[in-house]
């Protein structure tokens, strides 16, 4: 068998809303799909991680740059694909761009290794240590109004979220320490005292306004502070591990497992959150576990994208070994963006109604059983929503 093309198939339409995170407003929702056909017909299909332009400007790193090097191989020999990608590419980037690009292909190779082998991609990993996994519903974004009016709007949010049968809730922060505890505090309201809700800054604080914060979280019992500073500030993720009692998360902007290595062997983490559609697939992915777990460090995949993306994570999520284990184990849990994705709504032939799920399953979503990635994208709806570039 051997690869013959690899497509992007970039997506987008216009939200009913603006929506917010602490570092811009945006009013469009895209998704950067990737097909690699072979000469067998078996296609597989992956996600690269990036929006908008950078969803252009990798559709062109896919098309122009790594699918030259991978046409005439056999789709099966992943790992040699993922590492003549890499070191060709290592002197125009070990992060960013080109493994977000590399990422889409990589987890398509093993959609067709799971095809060809006629198992679901768990199977392939090695077996599922769970049927299912609880899932938590991330919403009460930012929107470009007066706090007060935002705070009311998140305490509605946040109990709407956890009326849908989410067993947690995540929200996001931006404006600066004092208006972002009072969102926190407006949130800890709408849920009540016993669920958990997670807060996102996006990278947005300083170490000294990530501790005002911090401490703040800690009174009002939130279950973890996501990327509370830049990613690159290894250090000051150190200090507030050791300083706050509240779980310190991040890891969605790192590459690889050198870039992985290097977050672990500084114990700045309370919880790894990898994104398998940036730090290099599946491939990638796997190794980074490995790390994860060598340094005992709990792990949480990001998730953002469309329903390729999100099926791909519960195949991961089913194959995560429980960490350290017991009777009662810690778990994972899905991530699920609560606000309109028509691409991980309406992308499939056979949708994955994750909300819907959860309300009848008491918070909890099934893992795919299906072959590969265990779904299977509408041609018609790509052929909709695809632009031009």
């Amino acid at each position: 068998m051997k690869i013959t093309r690899i497509i992007s198939h970039v997506l987008h339409y216009d939200m009913p809303e603006v929506l917010g995170y602490s570092q811009q407003y945006y009013d469009k929702r895209s998704a950067h799909l990737v097909e690699v056909q072979t000469n067998e017909g078996i296609t597989g299909w992956g996600e690269c991680f990036g929006p908008g332009n950078v969803a252009i400007a990798n559709k062109a790193i896919v098309e122009k740059v790594i699918q030259p090097m991978a046409l005439g191989m056999d789709p099966i020999d992943r790992d040699v694909i993922w590492h003549k990608v890499y070191n060709l590419l290592r002197d125009h980037g070990q992060k960013g761009m080109p493994m977000q690009s590399l990422s889409g292909v990589d987890i398509a190779l093993w959609d067709i290794a799971g095809k060809i082998a006629g198992l679901p991609l768990h199977k392939l990993i090695g077996g599922a240590h769970r049927e299912s996994v609880h899932c938590y519903g991330y919403g009460m974004m930012l929107r470009d109004e007066p706090v007060d009016d935002l705070a009311k709007r998140f305490e509605d949010e946040a109990a709407a979220i956890k009326a849908m049968g989410f067993t947690a809730t995540k929200m996001k922060v931006g404006f600066g320490p004092k208006p972002d505890v009072k969102l926190c505090e407006a949130v800890r309201r709408g849920v009540g005292d016993d669920f958990k809700f997670m807060v996102d800054a996006n990278h947005c604080y300083t170490t000294s306004d990530a501790f005002y914060v911090g401490r703040a979280l800690e009174e009002l019992d939130a279950y973890w502070f996501e990327e509370p500073i830049a990613p690159e500030d290894l250090d000051g993720y150190r200090e507030l591990r050791a300083g706050l009692r509240v779980n310190i998360s991040g890891g969605e902007a790192e590459f690889n497992r050198w870039g992985w290595r290097n977050i672990l062997e500084n114990r700045g983490l309370d919880i790894a959150q990898p994104e398998v559609c940036a730090l290099g697939g599946v491939s990638e992915y796997l190794r980074v576990l490995a790390l994860c777990h060598a340094h005992f460090t709990p792990v949480i995949n990001h998730v953002w994208g469309s329903a390729i993306a999100v099926a791909t994570n519960l195949q991961l999520l089913a194959a995560m070994p429980p960490l350290p284990g017991g009777l009662h184990p810690w778990e994972p849990m899905l991530e699920f963006d609560t606000t309109d994705n028509k691409f991980r709504d309406n992308l499939l032939a056979e949708p994955l109604d994750i909300q819907g799920q959860v309300k009848a399953n008491a918070g909890r979503v099934a893992i795919p059983q299906g072959v590969g990635i265990g779904v299977e994208p509408d041609r018609d709806f790509i052929e909709h929503y695809s632009i031009a570039a």
